[in-house]
């Protein structure tokens, strides 16, 4: 932390003090605020935040010790380090002062030396440690990028994550129409942005509906609703994310030179969900659901959606459907299934 930047308050009721400390930091190049009571250093505390506190324990009315307190109970400023002041050899008053929640002393009367150095030391401290926060808050969001919530948090909390079975949800497939003649068009750096910039916006639609993307495979993209908490209508949710979804296709399509069709297919099921991977984690969901939810897809047509009985039976209510003839699907024999409208 730059020394310019860094702003001390200093608190103590004799002038003097306040005097000779200020002109140490100043000359150090910090930036010392000052504070003649308790009740006046809380109150610059929570407007100016400054990145150290400099505390005299012996103050008429509100004491150091009460002072730290306050500071301490405050969420918004709770992390500035607090060194208070004590005389050199008031041994009580450093005990009381640590245990108060202070972070260092510093002796009167005042050695130069030592008071720049306990400074430096706890700036640099905390500084390390607003690193470590940050670090802390990107490797979380990197979790929840590849984790839902609920299940993050139960790894974060517990380390590890329990498989569920879950009895009903709903499944999304879809695919973009032709990509593998479309991909050979393309830079490899353009074709990422366009993915890119597509599964974005996929991300952003299912979130809104509170569906779930599971993972993409290629220009694949696998969905799901009712997972890990259960939502009685997971199934119109995820109809109605399909919908948006093309929906932001067609306005895409009218001003992009580049124009993309998916195909969609949805199938409503029990399916388990679990963590695979010890070093790269990657939730997934397994069963016959998802295999089925992947023929609705592969039998669905470009910029349609292809929904199983068990589906149309959840949102025959909500959305008009279309009934097709029923299809002889690959390991599933004849099924029933519907477009919607």
């Amino acid at each position: 932390m730059d020394n310019e930047i860094s702003r001390i308050l200093i608190v103590d009721d004799i002038e003097e003090n306040l005097k000779v400390l200020t002109e140490t930091l100043t000359q150090e190049g910090y930036h010392p605020l000052q504070a003649k009571s308790g009740e006046r250093a809380i109150q610059i505390a929570k407007k100016a935040k400054p990145d150290l506190i400099l505390l005299d324990i012996k103050m008429p009315g509100m004491d150091g010790y009460e002072t730290i307190k306050h500071l301490k109970s405050d969420p918004d400023i709770a992390d500035i380090p607090v060194i208070f002041i004590s005389a050199l050899n008031q041994i009580e008053d450093k005990v009381l002062g640590f245990n108060s929640g202070a972070v260092d002393y510093v002796s009167k009367p005042f050695q130069k030396e030592e008071v720049l150095a306990r400074v430096s030391t706890h700036l640099k401290l905390r500084e390390a440690l607003k690193v470590i926060e940050r670090e802390r808050e990107k490797s979380e969001c990197l979790l929840l990028n590849v984790l839902p919530e609920a299940v993050a948090r139960e790894l974060k909390e517990t380390g590890h994550s329990e498989p569920q079975n879950f009895k009903d949800v709903s499944v999304l497939f879809s695919d973009i129409v032709d990509f593998t003649g479309y991909s050979t068009n393309f830079e490899p750096r353009k074709l990422i942005e366009e993915l890119n910039d597509l599964f974005t916006n996929f991300d952003r639609i299912m979130e809104e509906n509170g569906c779930e993307r599971i993972k993409t495979i290629g220009d694949a993209y696998l969905a799901v609703c009712g997972i890990p908490k259960y939502i009685d209508d997971h199934a119109i949710r995820l109809t109605k994310a399909a919908k948006d979804t093309l929906d932001y296709l067609k306005e895409r399509n009218s001003k992009s030179e580049i124009k993309w069709e998916v195909r969609i297919g949805i199938h409503s099921g029990e399916v388990v969900g679990g963590i695979v991977g010890t070093k790269k984690y990657i939730y997934d969901i397994f069963g016959d659901s998802v295999n089925i939810a992947s023929r609705m897809e592969s039998n669905s047509k470009p910029m349609s959606i292809n929904i199983s009985e068990e589906t149309f039976q959840k949102v025959k209510n909500e959305f008009k459907c279309l009934e097709r003839e029923p299809l002889d699907v690959k390991g599933k024999g004849v099924l029933k299934m519907y477009f919607v409208e």
